[in-house]
């Protein structure tokens, strides 16, 4: 079974279609429990905007992706908008790539 370490570094792979930066650094994922016996991944995030035209595909691919990893029998998401994301939640890699 997978553990959270890993679920991030698989995540680092799903991107914002809008800004180039994967969810992870963008500051979207606000938390990810492994339940080992189920086989349960639960993943806490959010988006850029409450209103995002592309909230669907973000969800599906963050979901796919997490599925695919060995031992990950199901993913539960949660999509919360408190606290709301702002720009400062961006690491500081992603804020360099971005120009800030």
């Amino acid at each position: 079974m997978v553990n959270k370490e890993q679920v991030l570094e698989a995540l680092k792979n799903v991107y914002d279609p809008e800004i180039p930066i994967d969810i992870v650094n963008l500051g979207l994922i606000y938390g990810v429990d492994v339940n080992e016996d189920a086989g349960v991944v639960h993943v806490r995030m959010t988006l850029t905007t409450p209103g995002c035209p592309l909230t669907n595909l973000i969800l599906a691919d963050v979901k796919n992706t997490v599925k695919g990893l060995e031992g990950v029998k199901d993913v539960e998401l949660e999509l919360v908008f408190d606290p709301p994301w702002s720009p400062d939640m961006i690491s500081e890699d992603a804020k360099k790539h971005l120009g800030f």
